[in-house]
């Protein structure tokens, strides 16, 4: 069963690879919006498979044994994603997954800063502009976890960004 599962998964992401279609662009870099305000990097690996990082502050909802309430945490987003045309000029949709690294300030876990690990999935659209500018709309479900030397917590994480980049072919 695993030699089967390792040779489908071989013919899907050959298939995946040798889609004939192009990359939109090479680079791009600019800033993403929303409840993740951060400087945004994105490059093309292959004509189909992207990476992207947003490094700034987020806001998220957190409920946690100190209370509830808008944390802010420090932190770098990489993403894995692939990213197909949809059939209208310019227009392609994206879906994959990533990590959040940083650092969660004090409001909500009790006064003290703590690490943040988390795990995301990513899927939304991006639309290439006939200048050199992309604008990006995603949704990001993820798990997170904070934890310090006494305090450890998890909970849903998520992000709803707007991306704003200026593309270099």
């Amino acid at each position: 069963m695993k030699k089967i599962s390792v040779i489908l998964l071989s013919l899907v992401m050959g298939m995946m690879l040798t889609v004939n279609a192009q990359a939109p662009y090479r680079h791009s870099i600019g800033v993403t919006l929303g409840n993740m305000e951060a400087f945004s990097y994105k490059t093309f690996l292959t004509d189909n498979f992207a990476l992207s990082v947003d490094a700034g502050f987020k806001w998220t909802f957190a409920a946690t044994r100190y209370g509830s309430g808008i944390s802010m945490s420090i932190e770098a987003n990489p993403n894995f994603m692939y990213e197909a045309a949809t059939g209208v000029d310019g227009l392609h949709w994206l879906a994959g997954g990533g990590l959040s690294l940083g650092m969660a300030l004090p409001q909500v876990i009790g006064g003290s800063v703590a690490g943040k690990f988390g795990i995301n999935a990513i899927g939304g659209v991006e639309y290439k502009f006939k200048i050199p500018l992309t604008l990006q709309a995603d949704f990001r479900p993820g798990y997170g976890l904070l934890f310090n030397d006494d305090y450890g917590a998890s909970y849903f994480d998520w992000g709803i960004c707007v991306g704003v980049r200026y593309t270099i072919k």
